[in-house]
């Protein structure tokens, strides 16, 4: 049995590690370097599970490298929907704390220091009900502005995400959040749309009114 995770430090860890960096070890020897467009650790976990799994099966550690490298992604999954204005606007899939807490992790190691707007639909049932709701402030703490649309809920998205203070705003009217988001979006932005479901088409709404205000 092999085991797999992340090393802090080089060489340390269990048997297949991944840093940082995507350099990944076997056993301390170094195997090569994983680079490709998923980001996030998870999505290096699972790349690192894959590849363990393939050598295992026998395909050459470098030739999965290479069918990473060129895997171009999924949908729903950080996937750009458009640019428009210099605002660079996301649809994943996140819809529970930790989903989210992971998907902005990985879009701040790919953006650097440039703003992040969380938009979150809370569509879920657990999420519907409020079962999750204590853990979000946490979770978007990375973001720099977080829109909620709080339609249909059964609990205060506002007092919910009060300890992100003035970084938060909540709406119920989907035309009216589309307005917030893109008054608040700046050239550089990078608007990051979280929702298990369709959001109303929010996505194409938005990147319309910042072309418009282009």
């Amino acid at each position: 049995m092999e085991r797999f995770g992340f090393a802090e430090v080089p060489g340390t860890g269990p048997d297949w590690t991944i840093a940082v960096d995507g350099s990944i070890q076997l056993g301390g020897a170094p195997q090569g370097t994983l680079a490709f467009r998923e980001t996030g650790r998870h999505n290096q976990s699972n790349a690192l599970a894959a590849i363990a799994a393939a050598r295992h099966a026998g395909v050459p550690v470098g030739q999965s490298l290479a069918a990473l490298a060129a895997f171009r992604g999924v949908k729903r999954r950080m996937e750009v929907r458009g640019t428009a204005g210099g605002v660079t606007v996301y649809d994943d899939f996140a819809h529970h704390p930790t989903a989210i807490r992971t998907t902005l992790d990985g879009l701040r190691r790919k953006v650097g220091a440039a703003r992040i707007i969380a938009v979150l639909e809370p569509r879920s049932h657990t999420m519907k009900v409020g079962a999750m709701k204590d853990a979000l402030p946490t979770s978007l703490a990375t973001a720099d502005r977080v829109f909620c649309f709080a339609a249909n809920l059964g609990w205060d998205a506002g007092a919910a995400l009060s300890p992100l203070g003035a970084r938060a705003a909540v709406h119920d009217d989907l035309g009216t959040l589309v307005a917030a988001i893109a008054a608040e979006a700046k050239p550089g932005d990078h608007v990051l749309v979280m929702s298990n479901g369709g959001f109303g088409g929010i996505h194409a709404k938005l990147l319309a009114r910042l072309e418009r205000a282009t």
